[in-house]
């Protein structure tokens, strides 16, 4: 998450300029400065914020949720970005972002928590 924001802000900003939806009603380098604003606090709080892990799994997982739409945008447009350039590229990688939403749920403890069955009351 730590490399992912020191992207959005310096060498890869271009490319992930490329992967704001033109729908979104804001600046594209805002959005993408915003960004990775938030994947440096939550990379920071996967380090430093331990005891609250769970949690900072489950912002994880919504920010993947969020960004999703620049996935979808990237495919549907068919925009050149990280070295996807065919529209098979572009599809693959739309299946890796539920994998990144279980991983961050998983990795934190967050998934067991959420799948556990809750007690008669």
């Amino acid at each position: 998450m730590v490399l992912a924001a020191i992207g959005h802000m310096t060498f890869q900003r271009e490319e992930f300029q490329a992967q704001v939806p033109d729908w979104v009603p804001l600046s594209k380098d805002f959005v993408v400065i915003a960004s990775g604003i938030a994947e440096l606090l939550l990379g920071g709080a996967m380090v430093f914020y331990y005891k609250k892990k769970v949690y900072v799994g489950i912002a994880l997982a919504i920010f993947y949720v969020l960004i999703f739409p620049g996935n979808i945008a990237q495919y549907v447009n068919h925009t050149d970005a990280f070295g996807l350039d065919t529209d098979k590229a572009r599809l693959i990688r739309l299946f890796f972002q539920p994998v990144l939403i279980l991983w961050a749920l998983w990795s934190t403890g967050a998934l067991k928590i959420l799948t556990q069955k809750k007690p008669n009351q």
